[in-house]
């Protein structure tokens, strides 16, 4: 036999059914078939032909809700200031709490005996419900019958970063998935020309737990939250360079692309293909991005509902970036505000904050409503604990407190109108259908489609989850 013989008999054994069906059918014609469906026809597909990690997948059963816009106070609200009215707590205002609350408890930074502070603002029912709210939130208030408001909050940590990274991935330790990153690697996105998972961060600095809240710990790196910036490019760098055009982007993406494809057939590290997801996200968000961030866009009349300014940095911009983020398929949108945190100054800064986030919040229920997308798009809005009924900070402070704290949900297949929870006569321990962190969490994984106990993932042995071996759904919250 010739050498040229033995060459093509080779080549034969290299061309076979197998072959030609793993390269040409799941090869060019998956490309094709992406081509002619689209993102969207594809995702109605249980599992994705495409080696795209983000592609939609089907949650555990049908959810009510789609996507997630979390408004997290990071700093803690009082929840004795704006929805939790303790009568008691004005009438022995000023005097020591009783012996038996303080048994065993350790506060953060005051001593436990400590005077007790009244609230500081009035309260009055409002809605059909007849949800009590501080005088600090009247835009809520015309909105209080689309929320379910819980007051039994409690939770394990008492300083700001644990207990922020706590609320958001079910761990004080650094290096666990956030819940954006578990929803996003459950359920994929519904969009490919920007993030599954984006966050804004508005305040007076970072959040304590800084970017361990919107992480992806042990999961691919494709999970993890986008960090937005509020004004110009969203995302540094962005723009290209000078010198660098369209065509010599593409010509260079395309050559990476196809060593790093080459690469995952042979090694098939996920990672990877977050690095090809990566760039090609980069590259068609130079498009998708500076539309998404144009607020000119919107009308005059919903500026002056969210309060929003364009070309400003705030709050308000914020909660309107992330309807139009859910609008083009963003699964999961968290604002973080870090300006809660009033050991001091309870009075003014309160006002101040409430007067940033009030209408803002309001507005995006609204909004979603009016669009008929509160249905299937779950709020929520909390911190990582509550304050203590006693005082701090001569007479117009508050410390951390775990034990009691206050949450509100609303869309998704929250159960409208109604309060859960109750807390003693005095804020300090939640005393009735008391809700962990961990409950809590199970609750939003429920609403999007999940057995919280099956969405896991396996790291060093273990199959882990976002309740860790906790949690129950709060059957009260479901509509």
């Amino acid at each position: 036999m010739t050498n040229a013989e033995h060459y093509i008999n080779e080549r034969r054994k290299e061309i076979t059914r197998r072959w030609f069906f793993k390269e040409c059918g799941v090869g060019l014609g998956t490309i094709a078939l992406g081509a002619l469906l689209g993102d969207k026809a594809l995702g109605a597909m249980a599992q994705p032909v495409l080696t795209n990690p983000l592609a939609p997948k089907l949650a555990h059963f049908p959810g009510k809700a789609k996507r997630v816009i979390y408004l997290f106070m990071a700093g803690a609200p009082s929840h004795l200031d704006l929805f939790d009215y303790k009568p008691q707590l004005v009438k022995f205002g000023g005097t020591l709490p009783p012996a038996e609350l303080l048994k065993g408890y350790r506060a953060a930074f005051i001593n436990p005996q400590s005077k007790l502070l009244a609230p500081k603002f009035k309260f009055a029912k409002y809605g059909k419900s007849g949800a009590e709210l501080s005088e600090l939130l009247p835009r809520l208030a015309e909105v209080v019958d689309d929320i379910a408001i819980v007051k039994s909050m409690k939770t394990e940590a008492f300083n700001h970063a644990p207990a922020q990274i706590f609320a958001n991935t079910g761990s004080q330790q650094f290096g666990r998935p956030s819940m954006g990153a578990w929803v996003t690697y459950g359920l994929g996105s519904e969009t490919s020309d920007l993030p599954a998972f984006v966050v804004f961060s508005s305040g007076k600095k970072g959040t304590s737990g800084g970017s361990s809240n919107w992480g992806c710990g042990f999961l691919p790196s494709v999970y993890q939250g986008v960090l937005f910036r509020n004004q110009g490019d969203p995302i540094l760098y962005l723009s290209n360079p000078k010198g660098v055009d369209a065509a010599l982007q593409r010509d260079s993406l395309n050559t990476i692309s196809h060593l790093n494809k080459k690469h995952l057939d042979v090694v098939g590290d996920p990672e990877i293909a977050t690095r090809i997801n990566s760039f090609e996200m980069a590259y068609r968000m130079q498009t998708s991005a500076p539309e998404l961030m144009d607020l000119g866009k919107e009308s005059k009349k919903t500026l002056e509902m969210y309060g929003a300014e364009v070309g400003k940095s705030s709050f308000a911009n914020n909660c309107l970036l992330a309807r139009r983020l859910v609008e083009r398929g963003v699964r999961f949108v968290q604002i973080f505000h870090e300006a809660w945190d009033q050991h001091g100054n309870l009075t003014h800064d309160l006002r101040e904050n409430c007067k940033d986030t009030d209408q803002a919040c309001a507005a995006l229920i609204k909004d979603l409503k009016q669009r008929g997308m509160l249905e299937d798009t779950l709020v929520i809005w909390g911190g990582e604990f509550g304050r203590t009924p006693m005082v701090q900070g001569g007479d117009d402070g508050r410390d951390h407190h775990p034990n009691a704290y206050t949450v509100w949900l609303a869309g998704g297949g929250v159960k409208p109108g109604i309060t859960i929870g109750e807390s003693d006569d005095f804020g300090f321990n939640a005393t009735k259908d008391v809700v962990p962190v961990h409950d809590l969490n199970a609750t939003i994984l429920h609403l999007l489609g999940f057995d919280h106990t099956k969405l896991t993932y396996r790291f060093q042995g273990r199959d882990f989850r976002l309740t860790d071996v906790h949690g129950e759904v709060v059957e009260k919250l479901l509509a």
